[in-house]
């Protein structure tokens, strides 16, 4: 199998990118997912999100044993199904905030700035409560009001600005500092997923492939050039080529660990598990001219070259 790009990782990054990449007619593209479709009626039901954890959508992460609560292990959900966590999540709307990105950009990382991505966050979104400075209409991610708000939340909300603290009615506005009410990626009631925003318009593109249930294990390497990727599939494996790019976009914990298995990482810590080392620097991790590189939520993808 050859493509132009494989994204590996169906989640919010992943999603985004594969619908994007497929604009063009004349990209080939395949979209890798360890999980399954989203096809669980609790995905769908806000108030069931709950109900999504433990289960096979969910990865079942737990942290290592924290020593500030008393050596105990945290229960960390993940999504392991199309959209990714975005399918398993809270659904609130919550950008980063400014002096983050601006600090991304003063560390040496031009375009990375409030100023430069308010306008991709923008593009991205559908507020239902129209166009502002900060927000857009016409983009496949809706946000919305909540539908209905607890009466001990409108309490809690009140009480704040009686003890003097500033209400806030828009966390994605010129301030995130403040007490109100979250706006939800959501629907007409329904989650508004990467997966149903950015994805299922895309899947009718004759040149973009979604794969679920594709575990993917290893990037696959020519010299120090990554040209593939190998995933298990049922009860067999199988690679697929990429003639341009790989693009690993399998969230915090499985992108690390994708690139170790791959080669890719402290050279030590590799050897003690007999992965071959891919390349390494003085440091003893893999160097990379990566042209460009995506973020989305706590979602880093990198972008490993081909070419040159």
């Amino acid at each position: 199998m050859v493509y132009d790009y494989i994204i590996v990782g169906a989640g919010s990054a992943g999603c985004v990118l594969a619908s994007r990449l497929s604009e063009v007619p004349k990209i080939q593209v395949l979209l890798l997912e360890a999980g399954g479709p989203d096809s669980r009626k609790e995905i769908h039901m806000p108030i069931a999100f709950s109900k999504l954890f433990q289960t096979t959508c969910d990865w079942s992460f737990y942290t290592e044993p924290e020593p500030y609560i008393e050596n105990r292990k945290l229960f960390w959900p993940r999504g392991k199904v199309l959209g990714g966590s975005s399918s398993m999540n809270a659904m609130i709307y919550m950008r980063g905030d400014r002096k983050d990105y601006d600090h991304w950009r003063d560390l040496g990382n031009p375009g990375w700035g409030f100023s430069d991505v308010l306008p991709w966050f923008k593009k991205s979104e559908h507020q239902e409560r129209g166009p502002s400075q900060y927000h857009a209409v016409g983009g496949p991610l809706n946000v919305a009001d909540l539908r209905c708000i607890n009466p001990l939340s409108q309490a809690f909300v009140e009480a704040a600005e009686q003890a003097g603290f500033s209400r806030n009615p828009d966390f994605n506005g010129a301030s995130q500092e403040g007490f109100g009410f979250y706006q939800v990626t959501q629907k007409d009631g329904r989650r508004n997923s990467a997966a149903a925003a950015f994805l299922k318009p895309a899947r009718a593109r004759r040149n973009l492939t979604v794969q679920a249930n594709a575990h993917a294990f290893g990037v696959l390497f020519e010299g120090n050039r990554a040209v593939g990727v190998s995933f298990q599939h049922g009860n067999g494996s199988s690679q697929a080529r990429a003639e341009l790019e790989v693009i690993v976009c399998a969230g915090a914990i499985d992108s690390p660990q994708l690139l170790m298995l791959s080669g890719i990482g402290p050279a030590d810590h590799l050897r003690k598990f007999n992965i071959p080392v891919v390349c390494l620097d003085q440091l003893g991790i893999r160097k990379f001219n990566t042209n460009r590189s995506f973020l989305s939520g706590s979602t880093r993808s990198s972008i490993l070259p081909v070419r040159g």
